[in-house]
């Protein structure tokens, strides 16, 4: 059967190239693609590369190219409309049937799309005429360029409650096909006459992820209600799965790994033209989890930037709320807040670009806006309120489903709630038990969850040397970019819980990652021109990573990387019991099949390793 291109299209953009590719293949991030082994021959060099942005995979050996469906077609057998229909039960699409009713509604669709293109250009025509001109005046006063505006096709809409009804008349478009493309309102009284929906108005367009209009927003010059009137849902637009600017930002964003997503038409035009190209924003509603789900298609942590009011909080918090249940290893969300008053134009036109890239630099991540949230950067003192807290940020972690997140998130709050340390080294609210007791030895060959005693010093002084260890492995790589290659992945698994730590460790692996062959001193110079000066300064002290011989910038390469392994192992083996102890709680406080297999896929992974580290150490 044929499948309309805004279909095929769709479910394209919902399983993601990558995320398929990425069950039969192993894939490293190299730049703006993916690198493998090749699936259809037999290679031990990776030749085979996944490029998300074009949509298509490529084999330089074996010449193997295709796209998504090709590629399910290849490995699993099917035919094209059985790979259309396996992507589309994995992504929870129904497949349109091939009856002849359904052919008369895509042969509808496509007309639509024409009638809308013809309401884009009458919109843009009406800008530049006479009757255009209090919006055309109303676009320059926010500051607009007339290259914005014409990249952004924006336009107007008169008044009078006929015009663009008797121009797309005249174009020779039926009224029903107008009602149908959300441009005309016809009453429910036969007896009145259809008119246009929107009638003194500046015109932004809506496009889909190929540029093609799909239903417009328009902005009321002078006063009036509603401030701003989105299309309806039609056959072509759905609000809830459609993010403003895509098509744009898209390229941009994977270029950069930099996706910005703000609260309206204008700030993603005001964001653009002063330099950030990659932004979008929801359709008047809050964020979606259709539109969460959109956003990791093209990176995997989107910056979304709030007003600095109490809506503002509103929308992070729902934001935050939604994506929760759909967070996996890898992928996450940033928050950035303005100040108090002002949205992204506001602060751009008072303090410019830098002022801007100031609070997407400060941007938290998805756990850190929980505590925020629900804290307010404070603990309580009293038990009952600690008490009350603690449930609070369990019931943010119940909800995400991946495992292995959850066990992240849930050892991250009982951190921070019940400090390591505290009252003689024991937790008083016991969010995962007294695991300030419990440690991997490899010294005393104490395995995870053996029971031993630390004071409260010591309990400290093992945190210290946790982060210790991971600054000495960034610093090692930042003195040794030659060893990108055999550090970048183990090293992007590694849990930083300090944030700014985190954010150098992303920029030095996608520096590196993008800029092969930088030596030490230009990676330093980027990362201090970047604005990592003081972070760097402290990863590269010798209080902090010095205590590692590995780390050192004249430590020669078979130390570095014997060193380094070491260290990674040791710090590998501490988070995997810790995962396992979580595991534990998890299974106890929630009896589930699911929790049950997650626990024992943990303890066959340890035994894994240690059997790993036995060969290594029997081989050294």
């Amino acid at each position: 059967m044929a499948f309309s291109d805004q279909f095929l299209d769709e479910l394209r953009g919902r399983v993601g190239l990558v995320d398929v590719i990425g069950r039969r293949v192993k894939l490293t991030r190299k730049g703006r693609e993916h690198q493998g082994l090749c699936p259809f021959h037999k290679e031990k060099t990776p030749s085979f590369t996944v490029n998300e942005e074009k949509g298509f995979y490529h084999c330089f050996g074996c010449q193997a190219h295709g796209s998504v469906f090709d590629f399910v077609m290849e490995t699993e057998g099917l035919n094209f409309p059985e790979a259309v229909e396996k992507l589309a039960g994995e992504a929870g699409m129904e497949v349109p049937r091939d009856t002849p009713e359904e052919r008369e509604r895509q042969k509808k669709r496509q007309t639509l799309f024409d009638v809308v293109e013809l309401a884009a250009v009458a919109f843009e025509r009406t800008l530049r005429m006479p009757e255009g001109k209090p919006g055309l005046e109303y676009l320059k006063r926010r500051g607009l360029t007339d290259e914005t505006i014409k990249r952004f096709r924006l336009g107007f809409a008169p008044e009078g409650r006929g015009r663009l009804k008797a121009q797309l008349a005249r174009d020779g478009v039926d009224e029903g096909l107008m009602i149908g493309a959300g441009l005309v309102i016809k009453p429910d009284d036969p007896g009145r006459e259809a008119y246009d929906r929107f009638r003194g108005r500046v015109m932004f367009p809506i496009q889909d992820r190929r540029g093609r209009v799909i239903g417009f927003g328009g902005r009321i010059i002078g006063d009036g209600e509603p401030k701003y009137l989105n299309s309806p849902e039609t056959p072509l637009f759905h609000k809830g799965n459609t993010l403003y600017g895509m098509h744009l930002a898209s390229a941009a964003a994977r270029q950069s790994e930099t996706l910005i997503v703000t609260e309206g038409y204008m700030d993603v035009i005001a964001l653009a033209q002063a330099g950030f190209a990659g932004a979008v924003a929801p359709l008047g509603t809050a964020l979606t989890e259709d539109q969460i789900q959109l956003l990791w298609k093209v990176v995997r942590e989107p910056l979304l930037c709030f007003d600095g009011d109490a809506a503002g909080g509103r929308a992070a918090a729902k934001a935050a709320e939604r994506a929760l249940p759909h967070l996996k290893p890898g992928y996450g969300l940033r928050f950035a807040t303005l100040p108090e008053g002002q949205d992204p134009d506001d602060l751009i036109k008072s303090g410019g670009k830098t002022a801007m890239q100031a609070v997407l630099d400060e941007a938290p991540a998805l756990s850190e806006m929980i505590w925020r949230i629900e804290t307010g950067g404070r603990i309580p003192a009293q038990a009952e309120a600690r008490a009350a807290l603690e449930a609070k940020l369990k019931e943010h972690t119940r909800r995400i489903q991946d495992p292995t997140v959850r066990a992240h998130f849930s050892r991250l709050f009982g951190e921070r709630l019940w400090p390591e340390g505290a009252n003689g080294g024991a937790r008083s609210g016991g969010w995962q038990g007294n695991r300030a007791g419990r440690r991997y030895d490899r010294g005393t060959g104490r395995g995870p969850g053996t029971n031993v005693h630390i004071s409260g010093s010591e309990a400290q002084r093992h945190l210290d040397a946790g982060k210790i260890r991971r600054t000495a492995l960034l610093a090692a790589l930042i003195n040794h970019p030659d060893c990108f290659d055999e550090m970048s992945e183990a090293l992007g698994t590694i849990a930083f819980s300090a944030a700014e730590l985190d954010n150098l460790r992303q920029q030095v692996l996608n520096t590196l990652a993008e800029n092969p062959g930088l030596d030490s001193a230009g990676l330093i110079t980027h990362l201090n021109q970047s604005g990592y000066a003081g972070i760097l300064d402290r990863v590269l002290a010798p209080d902090d990573s010095g205590h590692y011989f590995f780390a050192r910038p004249n430590a020669n390469r078979d130390l570095v990387l014997s060193g380094w392994k070491e260290s990674w192992r040791i710090i590998r083996n501490e988070d995997l019991a810790r995962e396992i102890e979580e595991a534990k709680r998890i299974s106890r406080e929630n009896p589930s099949e699911e929790a049950s297999r997650h626990l024992q896929r943990l303890t066959q992974h340890r035994l894994e390793l240690a059997t790993e580290d036995d060969d290594a150490l029997a081989g050294a």
